[in-house]
């Protein structure tokens, strides 16, 4: 007999809004078997992430459940969730000891105020009455160590916005994992994470599963991670499933057109991109960079006091990068190698503690030097260089529209346009990235992960920059929204001309964008060098084991099984 944990049927799901009200979710129905992965994929706004809410009955004031019901099994018993109201105390006791959930963006998920030890302290105490301080510690220390996070006994002291999107994300899975559920929901938990941290939390949940019998249900775009980790798999599109099956059948035999599709454009980003016209190295030696960056090191000092000097942590030692116009460079390594921190020195956000960075600017004839350049004499800088975020949520103002975000740009740092010329490029942009224009009135809230991101890139290029530095920029997008929005960027770079930086920890968008690429290990530079040569030819261990650690969108072959024996006459 099979052991169901959770059961799905007819569910619908939609949300109140000024245009009126949308199904976000319908006549959904699958269930969830005790000690399996199923998977849920799908692009942006298919579905998949307003499932795991309306299971955990967090749909906020403008979403609601039409029909249809939840069922969780609960020692013999079946518990209708829908029946529960999100603050009751039922409702509460499920979500702190029966189901977890491991969030998409892990900067909204976390409180700002309190340290990274007492979130996940709280979690312990709430299914622990006599737990004790001390013993609660304790764990934690156990907790953010099983998540692979370095210095567990410092880092439980610190507060969300001293760490790495990455250390983040694992902190997420820390408090998530801290109750022993019945059932994780994994959103998207590994989007944050570097290829061999990603592997490492894998195996972790794969332990943590059969040490419990946990069920884990599943959300992401990486079909390379399904691959590995799911028994199934059901397919969404636009609420509802489209497809549904065994693993191995849904990769090796797909039936919908739609599911075909999602393979393909996975298939697609193994490959450079035929898009991109072919960078001449040769001009890099007659035209000069727009970034030379020397020898820039910065330096951190965590703790301390009066009586107590604090710790000295190197996050950029030495490193030296050339961005040429036009190129499109990659910045590779681990969580908490220096990636975003050298982004941020080139923008000036987060200045160096030595070393030069020159930004050159031939229609200027400018030479900058961007180390300790001031916010009041690089303003017109800021429409040159741009950013494009890791964590959509938290870098949008929610009571801003979608409109008013994107514009945002033009008004501070080009007031002598007309409102009319802004609605212009407004327009133009959100066409570009695929924003829709009726999303203009909308807030971000409304949105899902990969919708936010096309937010945040279309107010990143509205300014049309010479340099973006794209810091994940697509490791929220779905494959085949990665794939356009790539697409999408190649194309500007060749309408425009606009060097890139992107910083990221997939292996295959580097491939499928970028010309040269750089591999960061702890704020050094490793290796440097073309893709082809880096990718296809790897000289230092650990840029191997970081291509080794990619996950492939195929399954093992069947081991062959042995045949029967015969008996004889």
């Amino acid at each position: 007999m099979i052991d169901k944990v959770l059961e799905i049927n007819g569910l619908n799901v939609s949300f109140d809004s000024t245009l009126g009200s949308k199904h976000a979710v319908k006549d959904l129905s699958f269930d969830i078997i005790r000690g399996e992965t199923l998977a849920v994929i799908g692009e942006s706004g298919s579905g998949k992430s307003v499932t795991s809410k309306a299971i955990l009955q967090i749909l906020g004031k403008t979403g609601h459940i039409d029909s249809g019901e939840i069922l969780l099994h609960v020692d013999g018993s079946k518990v209708d969730i829908t029946t529960l109201e999100s603050d009751s105390i039922h409702m509460r006791r499920i979500r702190s000891e029966r189901i977890s959930l491991v969030s998409q963006e892990p900067m909204s998920a976390l409180s700002p105020v309190h340290t990274v030890g007492d979130q996940i302290k709280e979690t312990l105490f709430m299914c622990n009455k006599g737990l004790t301080e001390p013993e609660a510690r304790e764990q934690t220390i156990k907790l953010l160590s099983q998540v692979l996070l370095p210095d567990p006994e410092v880092l439980i002291d610190k507060y969300p916005y001293a760490l790495s999107g990455g250390q983040r994300q694992r902190v997420c899975i820390a408090m998530a994992i801290a109750s022993r559920p019945d059932i994780l929901i994994a959103d998207e938990p590994t989007t944050a994470l570097d290829v061999t941290t990603q592997a490492e939390i894998l195996d972790l949940f794969a332990k943590l599963q059969q040490e419990i019998n946990m069920s884990i249900l599943f959300i992401t775009h990486d079909l390379g991670v399904v691959a590995q980790i799911s028994d199934r798999v059901v397919v969404m599109k636009d609420g509802e499933v489209v497809e549904r099956g065994d693993v191995r059948q849904i990769y090796e035999n797909p039936q919908h057109p739609y599911t075909i599709k999602l393979m393909d454009a996975t298939r697609r980003l193994e490959l450079p991109s035929a898009l991109k016209i072919p960078y001449n190295a040769a001009n890099s030696t007659t035209i000069k960079p727009i970034i030379d960056a020397r020898n820039v090191c910065k330096v951190f000092e965590n703790g301390g006091g009066f009586f107590k000097k604090g710790k000295v942590l190197v996050a950029l030692d030495n490193v030296s990068v050339l961005v040429n116009q036009g190129e499109s460079l990659g910045i590779v390594g681990e969580s908490g190698s220096g990636k975003s921190t050298l982004g941020r020195a080139i923008l000036g956000l987060d200045h160096a503690t030595s070393g030069s960075i020159q930004y050159h600017d031939p229609s200027r004839n400018l030479d900058v030097d961007l180390v300790n350049l001031s916010r009041k004499k690089s303003d017109h800088l800021f429409i040159d260089l741009r950013l494009i975020f890791q964590d959509p949520m938290s870098s949008l103002n929610p009571r801003m529209t979608v409109a008013d975000i994107i514009i945002e740009p033009l008004r501070q740092l080009k007031p002598e346009m007309s409102e009319k010329e802004r609605q212009k490029e407004l327009h133009e942009v959100m066409d570009w990235v695929g924003v829709h224009r009726d999303w203009a009135a909308r807030y971000p809230h409304a949105f899902s992960g990969g919708q936010r991101q096309r937010i945040v890139i279309a107010r990143a290029l509205i300014t049309r920059p010479k340099l973006v530095i794209a810091d994940e920029a697509t490791a929220a997008l779905d494959v085949s929204l990665r794939s356009r929005a790539l697409d999408l960027l190649i194309e500007y770079q060749n309408r425009y001309g606009t060097s890139f930086i992107m910083i990221t920890h997939d292996i295959a968008t580097v491939k499928y964008f970028c010309d040269r690429m750089v591999v960061l290990e702890k704020g050094r530079i490793v290796e440097q060098g073309t893709v082809d040569q880096i990718i296809n030819n790897p000289q230092e261990a650990y840029t191997k084991r970081l291509i080794d650690a990619v996950p492939k969108a195929e399954l093992p072959p069947l081991e062959p099984q042995p045949e029967p024996e015969r008996l004889s006459a």
